[in-house]
């Protein structure tokens, strides 16, 4: 069993002593804790029964078992708001032949019409959340192809895992489905129904094209029919065109629409002027909508020129800077997965927040940037209890060598203990052979 660098004595209560946590993930009274550099706070932890039970400021007197952290970093789990685990794990199969996004689109549909029965979706969504889960990952949103009859395939596989990692990852999921199709109001009222069977978040794809406006009407009269929230893949492109984005916005402020509602991509808002920007992001923050950023899926594959060839220039990720300034919330999470979509990932929280912070500059100061990867995502999923470290809240917690963000952010680090109700658990990854013959078989 591997359960990383920490070893916890064996006690009803433990005090985590000299904990380092940064301040923004923290919810406790004021004045409880103060940070320091980079806004981090040095804390003791007190874990009873699965709980925290009381945060204390670094290096309190204390007659309870405790370990002694010297300075390494403590953060709650991770909280990864846009995923698609139903495309997991099929780049051995069914490669993206040139990495565009057509490429991915053409790939994928292909593998769906050759390879997606229950059995397999099941398979690769379940290795998925086992990565996800060693590498300390709490709640999930995964979006769901929901099109030429994957619908009634993939969803009571969302149920069945959902009931079989429950205590374990909170799984949520949305439909995915193209803003064409959702031009027929008979069609998004199908998939809204299974939506609403299987408690889930309603979806699709809005980009450049003129059946946006009916698409749109269909669904937000859908999401008031059945009390569905929304999540949206919005322009993902560098088309300075394509503005699906501020129709969005301003289809909630039009309707009085007020359940959470989520977007990711928003990339070709980087093309627009400067005018353009500021009046879709003053928008999106009247209409109270939430921004998720998908940095490593978005550069990947975006700017990218067939046969290569041509370095890329324009490379995705939006205006999460100018966004969150507005009071827009904001957020970044993992994405796609081994697909055509993109090649790489492994579910990984602390992968997602690094790299976002090289490619976004989320440093220098570093601020409440971790929110977005742990709590921002938690409470726009509903999950009052993820996402920070708060007194009697659960001790799911991951802990890392690491003292500073200058170290957590260097390396991977694999050595990583992860605590879920206070105990360690095993940390050691699936290997990817377990896949070896849905690989073969249907090649």
């Amino acid at each position: 069993m591997t359960t990383g660098f920490l070893s916890l004595p064996d006690a009803p209560r433990v005090t985590l002593k000299n904990a380092t946590v940064p301040i923004s993930l923290l919810d406790v009274p004021a004045g409880r804790v103060r940070a320091h550099g980079d806004g981090l706070a040095r804390v003791d932890l007190v874990l009873s029964h699965g709980r925290v039970v009381d945060v204390m400021p670094g290096g309190t007197p204390s007659v309870l078992a405790s370990v002694d952290l010297k300075g390494a970093m403590v953060w709650p789990g991770f909280v990864d708001v846009h995923t698609h685990l139903d495309k997991g794990h099929i780049w051995p199969r069914r490669p993206n032949p040139d990495g565009s996004f057509p490429g991915a689109l053409a790939a994928v549909g292909a593998d769906r019409l050759a390879s997606w029965t229950a059995d397999d979706v099941k398979t690769r969504m379940e290795f998925s959340l086992r990565c996800a889960y060693a590498h300390g990952t709490v709640a999930i949103r995964t979006h769901i192809d929901s099109a030429f009859g994957q619908e009634d395939i993939s969803w009571p596989v969302v149920a069945d895992m959902r009931e079989t990692w429950a205590g374990r990852i909170t799984l949520q999921a949305a439909s995915l489905t193209g803003a064409d199709g959702f031009a027929d109001p008979e069609l998004v009222m199908k998939i809204a129904r299974i939506v609403k069977r299987y408690g889930g978040i309603l979806g699709c794809v809005t980009y450049k094209t003129p059946n946006l406006g009916a698409a749109l009407d269909n669904v937000f009269k859908a999401a008031f029919e059945l009390g569905l929230e929304l999540d949206f893949h919005v322009d993902e492109n560098q088309d300075p065109e394509s503005r699906s984005l501020e129709a969005i916005a301003d289809k909630v402020i039009e309707t009085g629409y007020d359940r959470p509602l989520v977007v990711g991509h928003c990339c070709s808002i980087v093309r627009q002027s400067a005018d353009e920007q500021k009046r879709v992001i003053d928008k999106l923050a009247r209409a109270r909508i939430a921004v998720v950023s998908l940095p490593m899926c978005n550069l990947y594959l975006q700017d990218r020129t067939p046969g290569g060839g041509i370095t890329p220039r324009y490379r995705g990720p939006t205006l999460l800077h100018e966004m969150k300034a507005a009071g827009v919330p904001v957020m970044i999470a993992s994405d796609n997965t081994r697909d055509p979509f993109y090649a790489y990932g492994d579910m990984d929280g602390l992968e997602v927040y690094r790299e976002a912070t090289r490619i976004l500059h989320l440093d220098h100061p570093v601020g409440d940037w971790p929110a977005a990867i742990t709590a921002t995502p938690a409470r726009h999923m509903g999950l009052a209890d993820r996402g920070v470290i708060r007194i009697d809240g659960p001790a799911d917690l991951v802990v890392f060598r690491a003292r500073s963000f200058t170290e957590l952010l260097s390396r991977p680090q694999s050595d990583r203990t992860v605590l879920r109700a206070g105990a360690a658990i095993d940390t050691a990854l699936p290997d990817y052979s377990e896949l070896d013959l849905l690989m073969e078989t249907r090649a």
